[in-house]
């Protein structure tokens, strides 16, 4: 019969007698009592073939094949089992050779035809870097955990900002995982680098309406003006958003502008949104349409191509604006709209119209300009207000020879006795109210008349 021990620190062992009479032990360390029991079965099956010269049923002979290869070496240990024999391994010339770096970020962008331009241009990026760092021939499986913290590193002191950074990392992440997923590599060396998107106060720029009417004034032509108003004032993302505009996406009965957003179209529900036709767009809008021709289905048709790089034509039209190019130059501009309509409506409408989240708007895009600052401190709030109030009022009303009316919401306060009281009694009404420490400062001040005080009839 075989038994179960329990040792100290729950671990646990099968206790036996083999064929020869003598006593062994199959240790398993801590396991769950329930596992232990089955194991117990099983080596008492075993021990019994054994000792009988006969072959085990079935069920034992299938379990005896399907467990670890620590648990059946400790079973040949004790003579249960026949040690298995280990498999030779295969020879050098019969193994895969070592994927690359470079071969398999260009294979893997070259099947990610679903992403969009930008997103291809993006992740461009980052290949770019981890070929230049690492080189195109270093096999994938070489790449350590210490060695992608050197290349994020690397990224800093080339004065890439934070942001770009995390950008960037994240994107390694999404190369070496999908190595994992392809069992090229058994773990992502990018996996404990930090990748969480960060915001950068310093590349956030609030262009003024004055100016926004100096660009406006030198923008080229008519499409150019649709283009900034849209950006400026719609706070649409260009040019993905800019460029999908159709005209039958303008709505001039009930003034609203379906927009069209292919960069959260693949989150449900947020493949379009509505925004107002606010004051400022409609002038643009409605020079655009006279000027579109018969049948035009897009907004913008001027700047289309593929080659257009509206980022250069935009900073030489800032410049001849006598502006200097800030950063971020079309996200900007949907960041002081979204700065803007914070202020007069609710966070939930405006990032609804904006197109983004509040975290993300908190995060990014909303400004603390300096003007808040001066108009927080030449506008007092309602609580400072009464603050500067109540010392005027105190000193008027200490400074009174006879007392008050009650009246009105006045009636329930009362300070000292409406009748006739002396003045002893009225100053242990005030030491009790006050306590010893207006006995000693504010007790003199307040030290009513001794002579009899009539009250003052109401209306008086």
């Amino acid at each position: 019969m075989a038994s179960i021990v329990q040792d100290p620190n729950a671990r646990k062992r099968i206790v036996f007698t083999d064929a020869d009479g003598r006593r062994r032990a199959v240790r398993l360390g801590k396991c769950p009592l329930k596992l232990a029991a089955l194991v117990r079965d099983k080596v008492e099956a075993l021990a019994a073939a054994k000792l009988a010269r006969a072959t085990v049923d079935a069920e034992v002979s299938s379990w005896v094949g399907q467990i670890g290869d620590g648990l059946h070496a400790k079973l040949a240990a004790v003579g249960l089992v026949e040690p298995r024999v280990a498999q030779a391994p295969e020879p050098e010339s019969a193994a895969e050779p070592a994927v690359c770096i470079g071969a398999f970020l260009d294979g893997y962008l070259r099947d990610r035809d679903d992403l969009k331009p930008n997103s291809q241009l993006v992740y461009g990026h980052t290949r770019r870097t981890l070929i230049a760092f690492f080189g195109r021939e270093k096999p994938l499986k070489d790449v350590t955990q210490y060695d992608a913290e050197q290349w994020q590193r690397h990224l800093i002191r080339e004065g890439l900002s934070k942001a770009t950074v995390r950008k960037r990392t994240a994107n390694a992440k999404v190369f070496f995982r999908v190595a994992v997923k392809q069992k090229i590599i058994t773990a992502n060396p990018f996996q404990e680098l930090k990748s969480t998107s960060v915001g950068n106060d310093d590349r956030l720029y609030f262009l003024t309406r004055q100016d926004a009417e100096k660009v406006l004034d030198v923008c080229p032509d008519t499409q150019w003006r649709l283009i900034f108003a849209l950006c400026r004032y719609g706070g649409l993302r260009c040019p993905s958003e800019v460029l999908a505009l159709r005209w039958q996406d303008v709505n001039w009965q009930q003034g609203r502008i379906l927009i069209h957003s292919p960069k959260t179209e693949h989150h449900e529900g947020h493949e379009t949104r509505l925004i107002p036709m606010f004051p400022e767009l409609r002038p643009h809008l409605l020079a655009a349409f006279e000027e579109a021709e018969p049948g035009s289905e897009y907004a913008v048709t001027r700047y289309r191509k593929a080659n257009q790089n509206l980022r250069t034509t935009f900073e030489k039209i800032i410049k001849r604006a006598g502006l200097q190019p800030w950063p971020r130059l079309f996200q900007n501009l949907r960041s002081t709209r979204e700065t803007e309509l914070a202020e007069s409506y609710p966070l939930h409408v405006v990032t609804a119209w904006i197109g983004n989240s509040k975290a993300i708007a908190a995060k990014h895009y909303l400004q603390v300009r300096d003007e808040d600052f001066e108009r927080a401190s030449k506008t007092p709030s309602e609580a400072a207000q009464k603050a500067a109030r109540f010392p005027a009022r105190l000193g008027a009303e200490s400074g009174r020879k006879d007392p008050q009316t009650t009246q009105g919401a006045n009636q329930s306060i009362a300070v000292f006795p409406v009748k006739t009281a002396d003045c002893g009694l009225l100053q242990v009404l005030a030491r009790q109210a006050l306590g010893d420490e207006g006995n000693r400062t504010l007790i003199p001040a307040m030290r009513p008349p001794c002579a009899p005080v009539t009250p003052r009839p109401q209306g008086s």
